[in-house]
């Protein structure tokens, strides 16, 4: 199975949900426009960046005008989203919650961040998630992480291990470590032999410029296209059957001795 995936790498506007909403459209748009597109990926907290000391105010409630918004896009082009994640207010706190909308417009997943990164204070206005990422698309199992995940290579095998041969992130990765980003999804797809597509964010907000750089990386760990710093959508075709193939040639997931691993 091929898939035809777009990623949107856009600037957000830091605290104004409104105009990254428009954005969103036009960039979704613009993706779609006259060409077959199966998938499409947002960056993180894409409708509100980091501005976390304001969340309570501007955060979406149980992230109903996030979902909502995204149905009708997914609809409209038939085309699934991943619909980076969002600041996400619900009874017991606010959450950084990855979306995922099928062409249908069904909402068939969500993931709320596990790993809460401290540097940029998320532990102070955020609440840690506890589920997995992993989910059906499509008929393939894949997984959506969200920027710190990629750090903890435990975790991110415990989805591929599941099943996941595709990993989507989506984040809001700083220029100051661009070359951890590339080294780290690089990485992750050598070592789970699968393919990463990964949805960075780009400009700068008060307190950090953000590195895009967003990747689509193969299951051999060779990179299948990458993006430059600036807003723009970055767009290849993906071959599932590769992930499949390269299990096969070296099988790592076979030979595996959990058992000793602590």
């Amino acid at each position: 199975m091929e898939w035809n995936i777009s990623i949107i790498q856009m600037d957000i506007v830091f605290g104004d949900p409104k105009q990254n909403f428009l954005a969103a459209e036009k960039w979704i748009k613009e993706a779609c426009a006259g060409k077959q597109t199966d998938i499409v990926i947002l960056p993180e907290l894409w409708t509100t960046g980091y501005d976390l000391p304001h969340l309570d105010t501007i955060a979406d409630k149980h992230a109903e005008k996030a979902i909502s918004f995204l149905q009708h896009l997914a609809r409209s082009y038939k085309v699934h989203i991943i619909g980076g994640s969002v600041a996400n207010k619900k009874e017991d706190g606010i959450f950084n919650t990855l979306l995922v909308i099928n062409k249908e417009g069904e909402l068939i997943h969500t993931y709320d961040k596990l790993h809460l990164f401290k540097l940029m204070d998320e532990h102070l206005y955020l609440q840690s998630g506890t589920a997995t990422g992993l989910f059906q698309l499509n008929g393939e199992t894949a997984a959506g992480l969200i920027c710190y995940d990629i750090r903890f290579p435990e975790w991110v095998r415990t989805h591929t291990s599941k099943g996941a041969n595709v990993l989507f992130v989506s984040a809001e990765w700083p220029l100051a470590r661009l070359a951890h980003w590339r080294a780290l999804l690089i990485a992750r797809a050598i070592e789970n032999q699968c393919y990463v597509v990964a949805c960075n964010r780009s400009g700068s907000d008060p307190a950090n410029v953000f590195a895009g750089h967003s990747m689509i990386i193969d299951p051999w760990g060779e990179i299948v296209g990458e993006a430059g710093e600036n807003s723009e959508i970055l767009a290849r075709t993906i071959d599932l059957a590769k992930v499949s193939e390269v299990r096969n040639m070296i099988p790592i997931f076979s030979d595996r001795r959990p058992e000793y691993y602590g």
